[in-house]
Order: structure tokens, then sequence, then C-alpha cells
């Protein structure tokens, strides 16, 4: 009999919690689905709250510990089922490559985009937190030039979050559909638990609002 805790997840479709969803599909991994509907304001509900203060989402809960903010929480989810092998283990000469773009996602990809889609100017490149967005882009760009993978030829957990990261991107032209991103992007997105994980979060919403 398996007694590890379930891993608690707390979730909204079409919101950044879409990719934890894809990667607990890439898992295999069974757990607790709670969903929050955004738009009605659940995530500022006081119950809510009180598990993440901040009113976000993915939030996992595990083992008595409470996991935010999305590459800690691919982090940890990947390092958990090791038999996925999603995650280079320590020692491993792709660890760092590995956690560094996770770490790269929410340190410099998101604050640029967010500056971005408000049209509003940087900080000073000594203050900024990405430098600027051009740099940035092309950082990203030469490395998933290296392809297929950020990883090279080894597929992991930071492609989940990139490729469900830079599909709704480019969808919003947030970052350019380039030759290279484009076919990052069906790659990952064609993968048989990234379409469970869409399928099922489409599924969820047509409930939500038939």
């Amino acid at each position: 009999m398996d007694t590890t805790p379930r891993v608690t997840f707390f979730h909204a479709p079409q919101s950044r919690s879409a990719g934890t969803r894809a990667l607990l599909e890439e898992l295999g991994a069974d757990y607790d689905l709670h969903v929050l509907d955004l738009k009605a304001g659940e995530q500022r509900e006081p119950d809510y709250l009180a598990i993440n203060p901040m009113g976000k989402v993915p939030a996992i809960h595990h083992a008595g510990a409470l996991v935010t903010e999305q590459p800690a929480v691919f982090i940890y989810l990947a390092d958990l089922y090791p038999a996925a092998k999603l995650a280079p283990p320590l020692g491993d000469p792709l660890r760092g490559p590995y956690l560094r773009w996770l770490v790269f996602y929410g340190s410099c990809f998101e604050p640029a985009i967010v500056d971005r889609s408000l049209q509003r100017e940087p900080a000073p490149p000594s203050t900024s937190p990405y430098g600027d967005y051009d740099t940035m882009l092309q950082t990203l760009v030469d490395q998933l030039g290296k392809g297929p993978y950020l990883l090279g030829d080894t597929f992991s957990a930071a492609d989940v979050l990139w490729g469900t990261a830079l599909n709704w991107t480019t969808m919003f032209k947030l970052v350019p559909e380039l030759p290279v991103i484009h076919a990052y992007i069906d790659r990952v997105l064609a993968r048989p638990a990234m379409q469970r994980a869409a399928a099922k979060d489409a599924e969820l919403l047509a409930t939500r609002t038939a």
C-alpha cells in the first residue's frame, strides 16, 4: 500500500497553473485538485488567503509544506517524483542548467513580459532584474536553438514550464513567434501528457460555463 502523502494542487484553468497541471500529468502524479474561479475572486477569499496569502496560483500542499511560486513548484514536484526523470539529480552535469532555466523564467522572463505588456519602460539596466527585453529574449532564443529542448536532447520539467509559457505569450504577441520558438512550442505541446492536461482543463471550463 502506497503511504506517500498526496499532493494537493490549487489550480485555475487559463492561468499560470495550467503548466503545473501539465507537469503533474507528465509526472504521472496522483493529486487532489482544488479549483479556484479567478473571475469570481475566489483566490482572494479568506479560505484561500489562509493557504496562500499572495492569492495566486499555482500552489501545492504536500506533507505539511506549502509551495508557491511557479519555478519552486516545478522544482519541488519534479524532485518528488524522480522515477519520471524530469529533473536531473544532484551531481548530474545538467542539474545546474536545469535550475538556471527554471529560475530564469521567474527572475527575468516574467518581469520583462510584464513590462512589455504594460508598455512601460524597464528600470535602468543596473537595477532591472532582466537587464533589457531584447537581451533576455535573445538569451532564450540562443538556448532554444541548441534544441530540441532546453537541455539539448533531454526533456525536463523546465520544458513543460517554458512550452506552456511561450505558447500563451506568443498568442498575446508578447513574444515574437520566431521559427525556433514556434517549433519548440509544437514539440512540447504535442506530448501526450500535455494534451491530456489541456483536455482536462477544457472539460473543466466547459462544466463551469454550462
